[in-house]
């Protein structure tokens, strides 16, 4: 009977036309809109997609990890924090690709032409203090 009840109201909630708070002048609506929240939630999670995720190079090889996705202030995704070489952190080297630089196939991210030995050379990435 519960879960009947649970059902219920979730179908209420659904099927009810969102309510549409009247703005008040110069005030800002807080979170997003009902009409944005589909794009939201067909988005990209950074935390369940991305971050983690190994970086291989067009013959298979594993290069790298995203451990970071940087945002530029103009709120675009600017930049993938790359991880390779090391063991338990010791001789890490991180790097800063842009993110078009980055292709998803399949659930795996590709780095056309990348290396370890191309990410090594590339300038260390260091987050500014």
């Amino acid at each position: 009977m519960k879960s009947l009840s649970v059902v219920s109201i979730t179908l209420l909630l659904i099927a009810a036309p969102p309510c549409i708070a009247q703005q008040v002048v110069g005030s800002t609506q807080l979170g997003v809109a009902y009409a944005e929240l589909r794009e939201v939630t067909t988005g990209w999670s950074t935390k369940h997609q991305v971050l983690g995720k190994k970086v291989f190079n067009d013959q298979g090889e594993i290069i790298g990890k995203i451990d970071d996705i940087i945002v530029a202030p103009d709120k675009a995704v600017s930049y993938a924090i790359i991880g390779a070489g090391g063991f338990l952190g010791v001789g890490r080297h991180d790097v800063a690709i842009p993110v078009n630089q980055l292709k998803e196939d399949s659930g795996k991210f590709i780095l056309a032409g990348g290396s370890k030995d191309a990410i090594k050379a590339m300038p260390e990435f260091e987050y500014a203090r």
